[in-house]
């Protein structure tokens, strides 16, 4: 009896599958925002590991293989994207160098070079991508999706907060550049000019021994001007990073091909985050306007600052992903329990190579995972682009709708 409750708690999710990997999303979204855009010296910081073991736990719940099945096989544009950066395969062997090796990059970029040789948020994301490395040949390959999701998602945030950032110091020439450049470009002037339109008058300037710019109003009850330095902290740049690594890896992963739509729905996405996130200073700086007196000392601003921007932040991507979770475009992938091979045209069976048909009259190979591929385009990889694994030819018909 507890043997079937158990396999009946565990396959329960089939029907809720979307809404379990949403709660996950969110969570884990949440955890990976703690660590990364902290709110200093606020409680909820230490919430963050609970926020990743509940959030791993659900996503692992969700995704969880249901009685029988196989490894899902579908093909994915993050499939293709990585077979082709690995030679097919070729370089996954090497990923554990490789996260050694950028954390080896990382201690040496902080001790010869850092203007702080201490771990800043740049340590901890490159640290993570690090790790991600070092773990992707362990994890099953029933697994292959999320593992490889993890991954984009490191690899994406690299992209967008660490690399412009070591670009611009090179470019200006100044280690101790920081994400401070971006408040001075995209953030500060377009928050000054909504709080204008909002009717609360300010200004933006530079301020003495800070590389960040300053905001300056006067609040409605205290009559002496406030200036808002708007530093790495409340900048919000970690939670729109965050937010745009975790879709576009989810993009990658989960649709086979980048059709229009998907294209319009990632640059909706990002441009979403990003008005989320001018929104986030703006409602700071309001509730410091019309909420503070003389008494309160801006303590109601420095509250909103601590938390305002984690919530807005945590209610922005559970919006977006409960919209996008239940009006996923076509194109997805199908579920994991369809196990046939991809097609190219109309059911006609297709190599996960090339993309062009399989044929009869054609040697195929099969790999363990199930994908099917031309003799001869196997022959470029000693590993199975799907799922990575050392190939093993296995000559064999081409695959029919009454093959199991």
């Amino acid at each position: 009896m507890l043997v079937m409750d158990l396999k009946t708690c565990v396959t329960m999710p089939a029907g809720l599958r979307k809404t379990l990997i949403l709660a996950a999303l969110v969570t884990i979204s949440t955890g990976v925002g703690l660590i990364i855009d902290r709110p200093k010296g606020a409680v909820v910081e230490w919430l963050a590991i609970p926020f990743l073991v509940c959030g791993g736990c659900l996503l692992t719940w969700a995704v969880w293989p249901l009685a029988g099945s196989r490894p899902h096989t579908q093909p994915s544009v993050a499939t293709r994207l990585l077979a082709k950066l690995t030679m097919q395969g070729r370089l996954v062997r090497f990923f554990p160098a490789f996260g050694v090796a950028l954390i080896i990059l990382d201690l040496i970029y902080n001790w010869a070079a850092s203007p702080s040789p201490s771990f800043q948020t740049e340590d901890v994301i490159v640290l993570s991508a690090a790790a991600t490395l070092l773990a992707y040949c362990f994890v099953p390959v029933r697994f292959a999706r999320e593992r490889d999701f993890a991954l984009l998602f490191f690899v994406s945030l690299n992209a967008i907060l660490v690399v412009p950032l070591l670009i611009a110091r090179l470019y200006y020439t100044d280690l101790e550049r920081s994400v401070d450049l971006y408040s001075w470009v995209a953030l500060a002037p377009q928050a000054s000019s909504l709080l204008n339109l909002l009717g609360i008058g300010n200004q933006v300037h530079v301020v003495a021994g800070s590389t960040a710019p300053g905001l300056t109003f006067v609040p409605e009850h205290v009559g002496t001007q406030v200036t808002v330095v708007i530093t790495t902290s409340c900048s919000g740049i970690y939670s729109f990073g965050i937010f745009g690594a975790a879709f576009i890896a989810f993009v990658l992963t989960e649709f086979e091909r980048l059709t229009k739509r998907i294209w319009v729905l990632l640059g909706l996405g990002l441009i979403a985050a990003y008005a989320a996130n001018v929104l986030r200073m703006v409602a700071i700086i309001m509730v410091g306007y019309y909420t503070d007196t003389e008494e309160t000392d801006l303590q109601n601003m420095l509250i909103a600052h601590s938390y305002a921007g984690w919530l807005i932040f945590l209610a922005w991507i559970t919006l977006f992903w409960g919209i996008l979770m239940k009006w996923i475009p076509e194109g997805r992938l199908r579920p994991d329990d369809d196990f046939s091979p991809r097609t190219c045209h109309g059911s006609e069976p297709a190599c996960s190579i090339c993309s062009k048909a399989l044929s009869p009259a054609i040697p195929a190979t099969r790999c363990e995972c199930g994908a099917y591929y031309h003799l001869s385009c196997s022959l470029v990889a000693d590993r199975c682009p799907t799922c990575g694994s050392p190939r093993r030819q296995a000559i064999g018909r081409v695959p029919t709708s009454a093959d199991p």
